[in-house]
């Protein structure tokens, strides 16, 4: 049901009339304020208090003075003019519309956290419209170069020329394994380790992802590995619980599952395996892109510092 607009008795010149003969006290002034003549400041006077039905100023040999009702009047047409001023204002140069900017990972991981950082960083990034769209994970390079992304964050894919690519962020791959395996009680595990245990990973792991694991773990000599993988990180994390073998993820994945103590998060020996991540976008988008990677630069979360042995 629509409502309909209220219609005021006075207009805007009735509200300037009655400001004008307020501030100066008399008609013969009011109309040089409004540059018309006293007959019609007269006339518009008498218009107005017919129309509310009150009169508005009390007339006498000393000028003219408001009197309740005109009290009433001239403090509420004050700021009542102004906020039409504000208004006009607002509609003549209205403010810019956000800049949309779509966005998809390489690779699953990140939608761990991800949704909900982006949510924040809206309330604080006004000028950007950032929209989440995971349909192009498998192709996000694609998907720029289509017009169908503005910004893709990715891990191995390679980057035409054509579009820009900036350093973001690293996550660590770390390994989860169950609280009482034989491993639970090392200060890390090492390459050996993990030629002797399954390997449990993500069957929707990119290929490029493996060989990105492989050649980051084990260099050029990669011993023979006894692969399990399971198509949910749940799977992943009870397989790991049940003392199947290794789980292999990123930290953001492993991290909620470490309060029940059941598993527990271990580092590679000798350095942290870190995995660098990239912010693509097309060009001219480098304006409005800077201050995204600027906030997601301070968003990822870290939880190897506390969790992983």
């Amino acid at each position: 049901m629509r409502i309909a607009a209220p219609k005021p008795k006075l207009d805007v010149r009735d509200l300037e009339l009655v400001l004008a003969i307020a501030a100066s006290g008399s008609t013969v002034s009011a109309a040089a304020t409004l540059h018309v003549t006293q007959s019609a400041v007269s006339r518009g006077l008498l218009l107005a208090e017919e129309k509310l039905g009150v009169r508005l100023f009390d007339r006498s040999a000393r000028g003219l003075r408001p009197t309740t009702a005109g009290e009433q009047m001239v403090r509420g047409a004050t700021p009542l003019l102004a906020q039409l001023v504000a208004l006009e204002r607002q509609v003549e140069t209205p403010a810019p519309e956000a800049v949309r900017l779509r966005i998809a990972c390489e690779c699953y991981t990140a939608y761990r956290w991800l949704p909900s950082t982006l949510a924040t960083l809206q309330r604080t990034l006004p000028g950007l419209n950032l929209m989440l769209a995971p349909e192009f994970t498998e192709r996000p390079v694609a998907g720029l170069l289509a017009g169908d992304l503005e910004v893709a964050l990715l891990t191995t894919a390679s980057v035409p020329s054509s579009l820009t690519s900036v350093p973001l962020f690293s996550d660590e791959v770390v390994f989860v394994v169950a609280a009482d395996h034989p491993l639970a009680a090392r200060a890390s595990i090492t390459r050996r380790d993990l030629g002797a245990y399954p390997l449990i990973t993500s069957s929707q792991t990119p290929d490029a992802e493996r060989r990105w694991f492989a050649a980051h773990t084990f260099g050029r000599s990669l011993p023979k590995i006894m692969p399990l993988q399971f198509p949910l990180t749940e799977a992943i994390i009870d397989a790991a619980r049940a003392g199947m073998g290794i789980a292999v993820m990123s930290e953001w994945i492993a991290g909620p599952y470490l309060d029940r103590g059941d598993v527990v998060m271990k580092r590679l020996s000798g350095r942290p395996l870190l995995r660098p991540w990239r912010m693509a976008f097309r060009p001219e988008l480098s304006a409005t892109s800077s201050a995204l990677r600027a906030a997601l630069e301070r968003s990822a979360p870290r939880v190897r510092s506390a969790r992983a042995s």
